[in-house]
C-alpha cells in the first residue's frame, strides 16, 4: 500500500519551455536552435545542460546562472508553468491520505519560487537545498526521510529513466514513470522505463491509479 507520493519537478509537474528560452535569450542565440540541441543532447543520453555547452563553447554555468540572477533576469516560475493536471491531482492524493512529497534536481531558488505558488504537497525539497542532486543514493535516502514512510510504501515519479526510476528503485522505492517532457518522450520504451511499476501518461491517470 502507498502511503507517500514524491514528485521530480522538471517535466513531472513544470514544463520548461521559459526556462529554456530564457537562457537562449541570455545567451543570444536563437531559442529554436537551444531547443534543438536540447533535443540533440536528449538523444544522446547527455545530461540537458549540455546544451548551453554547444551553444556557447566555454561557459561557465554557474557564473552566467549568478550574472543573470544579478542583472534581473534570474528563474521565475508561476502558475503558468505547471501542467494542468497538476493542482487536481495533487489535491486528490493529499486528500485521499496520501503524504505529498515535491522533491527534485533543482536549485535552492527554484525551491523558493514553488514553496511560493503553495501547491497542495506536505513539502517542498531540492536538491540545492540538500546539497545532493539524483541520481546519487543520498538524494532518495532525504526522500525516505522525508516521506516518513517504509521504501515500498513510497512511490517516486519522474520522467527521466536514469535520473528517477532506476535510482529510486535501488532505493527501495516504487517508481512510477511519466511520459512527459522530453527525456520521458524519447525514453519512454527503454528498458530502465519499462522496469517502473506504473507507467502513465498524466498525474491524472496516476491519481486514478492510486486514490482509491
Amino acid at each position: 500500500m502507498i502511503e507517500a507520493v514524491v514528485f521530480d519537478v522538471g517535466e513531472t509537474l513544470i514544463r520548461d519551455d521559459r526556462g529554456w528560452q530564457r537562457w537562449a535569450d541570455w545567451l543570444g542565440v536563437p531559442r529554436h536552435t537551444l531547443s534543438a540541441l536540447v533535443g540533440a543532447v536528449v538523444a544522446q543520453g547527455r545530461d540537458n545542460a549540455d546544451a548551453l555547452r554547444l551553444a556557447r563553447p566555454g561557459v561557465d554555468i554557474g557564473a552566467e546562472y549568478r550574472a543573470r540572477e544579478a542583472a534581473g533576469h534570474g528563474e521565475m516560475l508561476d502558475e503558468s508553468d505547471l501542467y494542468p493536471d497538476v493542482r487536481p491531482a495533487l489535491t486528490a492524493m493529499r486528500d485521499s491520505g496520501l503524504r505529498v512529497i515535491i522533491a527534485g534536481n533543482q536549485t535552492r531558488r527554484a525551491g523558493e519560487l514553488l514553496a511560493a505558488l503553495d501547491l497542495p504537497a506536505h513539502a517542498v525539497a531540492t536538491s540545492g537545498e540538500w546539497g545532493v542532486a539524483k541520481p546519487d543514493p543520498a538524494f532518495f535516502a532525504r526522500v525516505i526521510a522525508l516521506a516518513g514512510a517504509a521504501p515500498t510504501r513510497i512511490a517516486y515519479v519522474g520522467d527521466h529513466p536514469q535520473n528517477d526510476v532506476v535510482p529510486a528503485a535501488a532505493a527501495g522505492l516504487r517508481t512510477v514513470h511519466i511520459r512527459r517532457g522530453p527525456y520521458g518522450h524519447l525514453w519512454a520504451d527503454s528498458p530502465e522505463a519499462r522496469t517502473a511499476d506504473w507507467r502513465v501518461q498524466s498525474l491524472t491517470e496516476l491519481a486514478g491509479l492510486l486514490v482509491r
